[in-house]
């Protein structure tokens, strides 16, 4: 009967492909099956010096080994702008943001109306799209305000549906429907978990934010199990991520519910299911260890030479080092290693890892006087700037979306700099040490305004998404109001985007690859050794994504 049921589930799943216009030949023409299941691992903040650093320091660990026994891409990029979204979409999706649509967690679009919307036939267009902890129902808890007793300890009780969890009232509204769009909607192609659930396989995975629903992929069903407790939530020091000891902490809830995976059981270990096809997490150590100058009283970052991970640092790496240790040594426990593969990978670098090189920069000062200057040059009305996501580079969506207004905007940050003491009327700024610190340009090396924005991308200048103006930061900038952060992401600096990408597994040839690679590659890889055709995803279709070669 069990084998009737997948047999029923495959064929029904092949007539949903072909609906979405996936031709019966791609459908058929399927690789050889090389794991029954893919064990993904994203460390966010990793770069491969890093993890280079690691396996020479430390010949024995777990992170040594799994480079030891696998194909390890010593150049893999991940797509701009370098952000934890469009990075982890593109590692399930095989696209970029030109494809999937997703620039950004807290982006802009200029066809949806505001959350709350009622009338959508009077509505001025364009929004705020926020897909972060503002989405939850209750973003000062962990649950994301499912109401669970006993937190954090009960965290694992939460439910497999997170979207239930997200605020409709806080969501973007779609003017030709006037209902809220769930970030599953928002991304415009399928999912590995959408392909693989087509094919009667079970899926799940576990994130941070309720809003990684995005996952889902469009029907809103890819994953069946997703557990995303909220790592901005309220704990005694801050939110999970102002203490590395915290983080540590919720990463390992993640982790325990992935060993819950590994041993047969749905993430809380109450449900006996299976081990999915397709599952794994993201780890936030390392990347909360990259940005903290010191917590509670250790240094974070590196040390003065840019390479060496300084003692907060460090103790991260260990940690993930660790719990990775413990999900392998879960796999061979339960004999599954080898029938498994595993993908260690990171949604995205940081920057800059030499503290000597950080200028910390006010974005918001800097915004408050574009906007003065559009209006002192006749300009009545709104603001210039609809929104801006800043953190080491500039993506700003403007009101006025004319190719005169994004020039306007590009010569005026372009024109912008100051002694970083804001005495000279000027945005602060600070190195390291909190001194002030002169910048110029806004902190930006090159800026893409209008249709050099929509070039830049790839896109239609027609494209609602799309930022009208793209920043890239000088190396160092860290656009912030504070001295909370001495690293970022999301920009274009290499730092930001050369993370490590290796895949141990059968039939995985060991060794290294120098070949420049793209994380976008891991989505078609997965299916690959699945035994599924990776042209089953739009974006791979779309764009021509390669499979990794793993020999």
């Amino acid at each position: 009967m069990a084998l009737r049921y997948r047999r029923v589930a495959a064929v029904a799943g092949a007539a949903s492909l072909l609906a979405a216009g996936v031709s019966a030949q791609a459908v058929a023409a399927s690789p050889a099956r090389t794991s029954k299941h893919v064990l993904l691992i994203s460390v966010d903040g990793l770069h491969q010096s890093d993890l280079a650093w690691y396996v020479k320091a430390h010949p024995s660990s777990a992170l040594a080994a799994l480079v030891k026994r696998g194909r390890q891409f010593s150049n893999a990029s991940t797509p701009f702008p370098s952000d934890s979204f469009p990075g982890m979409v593109a590692q399930v999706t095989g696209g970029n943001p030109k494809t999937t649509g997703v620039y950004y967690d807290v982006s802009y679009n200029h066809a949806l109306d505001a959350p709350g919307t009622i009338d959508c036939t009077t509505a001025p267009h364009g929004t705020d799209v926020n897909y972060d902890e503002s989405a939850d129902r209750d973003l000062t808890k962990l649950d994301a305000g499912q109401g669970l007793a006993g937190l954090p300890g009960s965290i694992l009780s939460m439910t497999s549906t997170p979207q239930t969890l997200l605020d409709p009232a806080k969501l973007p509204v779609d003017p030709k429907t006037c209902l809220p769009v769930y970030p599953h909607s928002y991304v415009k192609v399928n999912t590995v978990f959408e392909v693989a659930r087509s094919h009667g396989l079970r899926t799940a995975w576990s994130d941070k934010h309720a809003a990684y629903d995005i996952l889902n992929g469009p029907s809103g069903t890819g994953i069946q199990d997703l557990f995303t407790p909220e790592i901005n939530s309220d704990t005694a020091t801050g939110d999970w991520t102002t203490d590395n000891a915290d983080t540590r902490q919720y990463d390992t809830y993640k982790v325990g519910a992935v060993l819950n995976e590994i041993n047969g059981f749905d993430h809380s270990g109450s449900r006996p299911v299976g081990v999915p096809a397709i599952f794994g997490l993201n780890f936030q150590s390392v990347s909360t260890a990259q940005k903290l100058p010191v917590s509670p009283s250790l240094a974070g970052g590196y040390l003065a030479d840019g390479v060496t991970p300084g003692p907060l640092l460090s103790g991260a790496l260990d940690y993930v080092n660790t719990q990775v240790g413990r999900l392998t040594s879960a796999l061979r426990f339960h004999h599954l290693a080898s029938s498994t593969t595993v993908i260690l990978s990171a949604k995205h670098g940081q920057s800059p890892q030499n503290g000597a090189s950080l200028t910390r920069i006010d974005d918001g000062a800097i915004v408050d006087a574009l906007n003065a200057a559009w209006k002192a040059a006749g300009h009545q009305g709104a603001d210039l700037v609809a929104h801006a996501s800043d953190d080491d580079g500039m993506l700003v969506w403007l009101s006025a979306r004319s190719q005169a207004a994004a020039d306007f905007a590009a010569a005026f940050l372009r024109g912008y700099a100051g002694n970083g003491t804001a005495t000279d009327g000027h945005a602060k700024a600070t190195d390291i040490a909190g001194t002030a610190k002169a910048y110029t340009s806004s902190g930006l090396s090159k800026i893409y305004a209008g249709w050099g924005a929509s070039n830049f991308m790839g896109v239609a200048h027609s494209d609602s998404r799309v930022p009208d103006l793209i920043g890239i930061a000088q190396h160092g900038t860290v656009f912030t109001g504070g001295t909370k952060k001495i690293a970022e992401h999301g920009g274009n600096d290499p730092q930001d985007r050369h993370v490590p990408l290796v895949v141990a597994g059968p039939a995985v040839h060991a060794g290294v690859s120098g070949n420049a690679v793209e994380t976008t590659q891991i989505a078609p890889t997965i299916l690959s050794v699945l035994g599924i055709n990776p042209r089953a995803l739009k974006a791979v279709r779309v764009e021509h994504t390669a499979t990794l070669t793993l020999h």
